[in-house]
């Protein structure tokens, strides 16, 4: 469940018929009454209330720009302890432009602050607030004041480490399809040393890293911010604490708007979810072999996805026993093609790179598949985050016995990224800190305001199921569907559509009855030549086209 950035050219548009949501109203102490947890909220809220933030220059060590301001928000460690250990929150912002980027001399209205998280667990929203630049956020950055902010863990947030990167085992070049029971071995003894690592470097507190705790953190940042209510924007993992936060504080919830989104089931956090993505990986690398089939005439990788599959396993035989350039070898290519199942405007890039590599060129695919020891540090940072709080967050299966049979079964169907899954995963079967029991989430009617749910019908980081479950828990969500498509978080990307529907939520608080259904965006257009862009598995780059999708008409509600 990693990170998805927001991305995308696209317009807004013009919704008519839509429900109005409520916005105003002061918001309530959170329950259940009574927990040390629920009393510690509370009074760091109010105290967070009473100091704001002090918002200046920001910290050379964030490398942002000037337009940025930063402070920080002050949260218990131990929320049972308010008065115990403190952490800080490194926060952003950009203040609400007011200007219609539509008609220079209308003024538009404030209404408070929109903060965003962009998933992970691990990743930081520090950015954020500069997207406000782009075309289709001009709008949104015209009536709110932008807000980022790295979660406990991420950057300066007391940062996780469970290993120093600067002695970071050598990167494992092989990934068998099917691996030996050596291998399973090598990776459990890492695995166990991963988990050690993290207990050794954090200690005690290593057990407050939480998606529960991140939920009561944005309530303190919510007091922070002086917002009676909050406006948040959760993407991915993002969409799973924000749920979280929904049924901890419904009262607390101006509008909320959950991008792509995690299962919340308590029996699938995080172990069976895991098993879901992997399942639902393989249909989206089918998507993309059927892709580079249908543009044969560019690529030359086979007329068929067979063919394609084929051509990719070619690739990978040939760099099991020479990788390319001595650094990328068939784990590398498995990396490089899995960001491309998060977000289909890589597959240009990264079928390029494949063709060159067969044709005898391997320079297009090190620059996209390649290590950058220039980001060791925030990798560890970011794997070091995940691992805590989704281990943390609740129970694991602690005998390699079960991740054996579970992900053998899986892995005969779906050979894609089961097995990449498993070691990502694997420390949490040798945690030593204590597990939490997840959260049941839900919502009764009338106690939240209603809330908007985006998801693409073929995602396969957070597979569609979780957004039909998560919008049957929160009541009176509504859930936009991108159909057909498999992009990982479609807020502003390039679908119109979607688009139009993010606007009037959350200038308007207009929202559909029920549920709305955009037709996909527009393929990517295949690229012959070029230099293939660089990124990360859960980093978001620009669309490469623009949305296609139409708005059905919608009803009033009664």
């Amino acid at each position: 469940m990693r990170a998805a950035v927001l991305h995308g050219t696209a317009g807004s548009l013009l919704l008519t018929g839509l429900v109005a949501v409520p916005a105003g109203g002061a918001p309530a102490r959170p329950g259940p009454a009574g927990s040390a947890e629920t009393r510690g909220t509370a009074v760091a809220a109010e105290r967070a209330a009473a100091a704001g933030i002090r918002f200046g220059k920001c910290p050379k060590e964030e490398h942002l720009p000037s337009s940025l301001r930063c402070g920080t928000v002050t949260v218990p460690l131990d929320y049972a302890l308010p008065d115990g250990k403190r952490i800080r929150l490194t926060v952003s912002r950009v203040g609400a432009t007011g200007k219609d980027p539509h008609n220079a001399k209308h003024k538009v209205p404030r209404q408070g602050a929109l903060v965003y998280n962009p998933g992970g667990p691990g990743a930081s929203g520090m950015f954020f607030p500069l997207i406000g630049v782009l075309p289709q956020w001009k709008r949104i950055g015209a009536a709110y004041d932008l807000v980022g902010y790295a979660p406990r863990g991420v950057g300066r947030s007391a940062p996780l480490s469970c290993r120093d990167p600067r002695h970071s085992p050598k990167p494992l070049l092989q990934a068998p399809a099917v691996p030996s029971e050596s291998f399973k071995k090598a990776r459990i003894a890492e695995a166990k040393a991963y988990a050690r690592g993290c207990a050794r470097r954090s200690g005690p507190a290593l057990r407050h890293y939480t998606s529960l705790n991140n939920a009561r953190d944005l309530d303190v940042l919510r007091a922070a911010l002086g917002e009676r209510r909050l406006t948040f924007m959760g993407a991915s993992y993002g969409t799973y604490f924000g749920s979280l936060y929904a049924t901890l504080f419904p009262s607390h919830v101006r509008r909320m708007v959950l991008d792509s989104a995690v299962n919340p089931a308590p029996e699938k956090v995080w172990y069976r979810n895991n098993l879901d993505q992997s399942a639902a990986f393989e249909l989206r690398w089918a998507d993309f072999r059927a892709w580079m089939a249908r543009h044969d005439k560019v690529y030359g990788l086979g007329r068929t996805p067979e063919e394609v599959r084929r051509s990719y396993e070619k690739a990978r035989a040939r760099l099991a026993a020479s990788p390319a350039g001595g650094k990328v070898g068939p784990a590398q290519l498995q990396g490089a093609f899995l960001q491309a199942g998060y977000y289909d405007d890589y597959w240009p890039q990264r079928a390029l790179a494949l063709s060159a590599y067969l044709k005898g060129d391997p320079k297009p695919l090190i620059q996209v598949a390649g290590p950058h020891p220039e980001a060791a540090a925030e990798q560890e940072n970011g794997n070091a985050v995940y691992t805590a709080v989704e281990c943390n967050d609740a129970p694991w299966p602690t005998d390699w016995r079960t991740w054996d049979r579970d992900n053998t079964r899986l892995a005969r169907l779906a050979p894609f990224e089961t097995w990449d899954n498993v070691w990502m995963n694997l420390p949490c079967a040798y945690w030593s800190a204590p597990r939490q029991k997840p959260l049941d989430v839900r919502t009764a009617p009338g106690k939240l305001p209603p809330t908007l749910i985006l998801a693409a019908e073929r995602d396969a980081a957070t597979p569609y199921e979780g957004a039909v479950e998560l919008q049957r828990r929160l009541s009176g969500a509504v859930l936009v569907t991108e159909k057909g498509a498999g992009t990982h978080g479609i807020a502003n990307g390039p679908n119109e559509c979607v688009n139009g529907y993010l606007d009037a939520y959350l200038l308007e608080g207009r929202l559909p009855v029920r549920s709305a259904a955009c037709a996909p965006h527009r393929e990517p257009v295949p690229k012959a030549s070029g230099s293939p862009a660089r990124g990360a598995k859960g980093a978001k780059g620009t669309a490469s086209v623009k949305g296609s999708g139409t708005a059905k008409p919608v009803r009033r509600a009664p």
